[in-house]
């Protein structure tokens, strides 16, 4: 699987795929109802270093991003936003993404990287728990998760 940035060529192959997974509101504290342009703007603001992956016949099937989670002093605590095109889960591109994003952000600098808001039903939880991230705390029923009800939060870290 290749790894590469994005250049802006790629949007319209992530579009589909941030569109479903947003759209379908059990794994991204996001509104289901972001418009094209604003999704466009979320995942590849001026802030944000964008990778995509590709399968082996050059599609892409995921993009991930690292940015700041803070400024100022505290700049140097990454943050970042995965996602896999939900056709082509379970494949290895989450974890590759994953594994490239958080080498990419220690090579960059970043002290550690943060994940604000994991909805705790997502099946990624146990991928960052796997890369060494812990769950710093939980806020309780914060997300209205369409399957499960009300769920919590997690804030997730990791040292870089």
């Amino acid at each position: 699987m290749l790894i590469r940035e994005a250049v802006a060529e790629d949007w319209p192959s992530i579009w589909p795929f941030w569109h479903r997974i947003v759209a379908a509101a059990e794994t991204y504290a996001w509104d289901p109802d972001t418009s094209e342009e604003d999704a466009r703007a979320l995942w590849t603001g001026p802030a944000k270093r964008v990778f995509v992956a590709e399968d082996e016949t050059g599609r892409i099937v995921g993009s991930a991003y690292v940015t700041p989670n803070y400024g100022g002093p505290a700049a140097g605590i990454a943050n970042a936003g995965f996602m896999v095109d939900p056709d082509h889960a379970g494949r290895g591109a989450g974890r590759a993404l994953a594994e490239h994003v958080l080498a990419a952000a220690k090579a960059d600098g970043y002290r550690g990287m943060v994940f604000n808001a994991v909805v705790e039903t997502n099946p990624a939880v146990a991928l960052w728990t796997s890369l060494g991230f812990t769950v710093l705390g939980t806020v309780p029923r914060a997300y209205a998760h369409p399957r499960h009800g009300l769920v919590g939060l997690h804030i997730m870290y990791k040292p870089l």
